[in-house]
């Protein structure tokens, strides 16, 4: 199949011999995947150390979390178009400095405020660097088969990251504390921003003459973030108090106008008419719903294993082992199914995987549980995820232009970056609703328990996303 760049007026066939080129430019982007996967993944394991050492408490800890997920997510569009406008090369060496630089400042923070402002501006490149690397994926490599193959690979190495992500937050943090979590970024940033520049083609042939729409950027980036917001502080708040309500108001009122915006503007962040594609849009819902449920159980996960189950944090990074090589597995799997059964078809049979992994793992979790006893939940649903994670973005990609895909991957990338935040404070919540007041063993079994109802209830959410995928154009 022939593989196309996107140059000169967005793109252009590619000469046989640039396949060699191919191939050192798929190793660069596996690699910047690798690299946000590992920011992602490792604070999880470092979590509750980061908690004592700095003084969070148990509700505004998952802001180490969902900081980064609310700006990813708030800042996402605007990331896309800045791919497609100024040059997707620019963008990923942009956000890799970036990378470097927040890392930096996280590791030295002192106070909560300090690692979780930290935290917003990391999210705050991987809004630049996502979309970056995700659309020089689909525009260097022809849809079908041969993407389906890239993919794979570029998710395959974000499952890398995460089993990386899980051990390096072990050692590090057993060793040398959790501010090196946070320090091991910056050289794997420092040679991914210095092989980018003989490895990806020059920005010249990726401009597209449009401009940044920054009324647009500033109501979807705060609307989002109030909204967000508003999810994650309700259930310490109270969802009553004034401060929860205005915020709500406010964030629906700021998309209500990002969408007037948009409507009327020549050059919008959001094209509305690409929502008109349907894979597209069934892809937002799908990311969305994927984050706020797998994606959101790594969290728990870490919090059960050293709450629950009383291993240490060298232990939880070992114990994430098993599921993050199934979800390898699923990521090596996802582009033959693909070709073979069509992306459709593959997301309902990886979805279906998924739920009844999820749901097997929640009826194994209790008090009382070895590790034995989670292992086959743990296998099972992590390798739906695999399969599911590089295919849901293959589906919603087809049929968009290439000199569109970055600010596409930045709308399928927003409902992955939000549908983390939403779906971590709802869980939580869960989660935390009999643990109130309790100490000792008795806050130990709640603990069980209530971790145990948000992986049912995460396992209800993936059963439904079958529903959604079915929504997607056969292929």
């Amino acid at each position: 199949m022939t593989d196309q760049l996107n140059m000169s007026h967005h793109s252009s066939v590619a000469d046989v011999s640039a396949r060699p080129r191919f191939g050192l430019v798929l190793t660069l982007l596996a690699f910047a995947q690798l690299i946000i996967s590992i920011d992602y993944n490792i604070v999880f394991v470092a979590l509750p150390e980061i908690g004592l050492g700095l003084g969070f408490s148990a509700q505004t800890l998952q802001w180490v979390v969902s900081a980064y997920a609310v700006a990813f997510g708030g800042f996402l569009l605007l990331g896309g178009r800045a791919s497609d406008l100024l040059g997707r090369r620019r963008m990923f060496v942009f956000g890799l400095v970036l990378y470097a630089v927040s890392s930096l400042v996280g590791g030295f923070a002192t106070t909560p405020q300090i690692l979780i402002a930290a935290r917003a501006v990391q999210g705050l490149d991987g809004a630049f660097l996502f979309p970056a690397t995700l659309s020089l994926v689909n525009t260097t490599f022809s849809e079908g088969r041969e993407r389906n193959i890239a993919l794979s690979v570029w998710a395959g190495s974000g499952a890398g990251g995460m089993v990386l992500g899980s051990l390096l937050g072990g050692v590090l943090t057993q060793a040398f504390g959790w501010e090196a979590v946070f320090f091991v970024n910056v050289p794997l940033a420092g040679i991914a921003i210095v092989a980018a520049f003989p490895v990806i083609l020059g920005d010249s042939g990726y401009q597209s003459g449009g401009k940044f729409d920054l009324p647009g950027a500033l109501t979807a980036t705060v609307g989002t973030t109030l909204l967000v917001f508003t999810l994650v502080q309700g259930p310490e708040y109270g969802w009553a108090s004034q401060g929860i309500l205005v915020s709500a108001a406010v964030g629906i009122l700021l998309l209500a106008l990002f969408v007037a915006i948009e409507a009327h503007s020549r050059d919008p962040l959001l094209p509305l008419r690409l929502l008109a594609n349907r894979n597209l849009s069934t892809g937002v819902v799908t990311t969305f719903l994927f984050t706020a449920t797998f994606g959101s159980l790594l969290y728990f996960l870490s919090f059960y294993f050293q709450t629950v189950q009383g291993f240490g944090v060298l232990q939880t990074g070992f114990a994430f082992m098993v599921p993050m090589l199934a979800v390898l597995s699923g990521n090596a799997l996802s582009g033959r199914m693909a070709t073979r059964l069509g992306t459709r078809n593959t997301l309902v049979v990886s979805l279906a995987i998924g739920a009844i992994g999820t749901a097997g793992l929640g009826m194994a979790m209790s008090a009382d549980s070895t590790y034995a006893d989670l292992v086959p939940g743990l296998i099972v649903f992590s390798l739906g995820g695999g399969i599911t994670f590089p295919t849901m973005f293959a589906a919603a990609a087809k049929g968009v232009a290439a000199h569109e895909q970055g600010i596409a991957s930045g709308i399928a990338s927003t409902g992955q970056q939000v549908g983390s935040a939403v779906g971590l404070a709802v869980l939580v919540a869960v989660a935390n609703a009999g643990t109130g007041g309790l100490t000792g063993e008795a806050l130990r079994v709640a603990t069980a328990e209530g971790v145990r109802m948000a992986v049912y209830l995460a396992a209800a959410g993936t059963a439904a996303m079958i529903l959604v995928a079915l929504n997607f154009r056969r292929h």
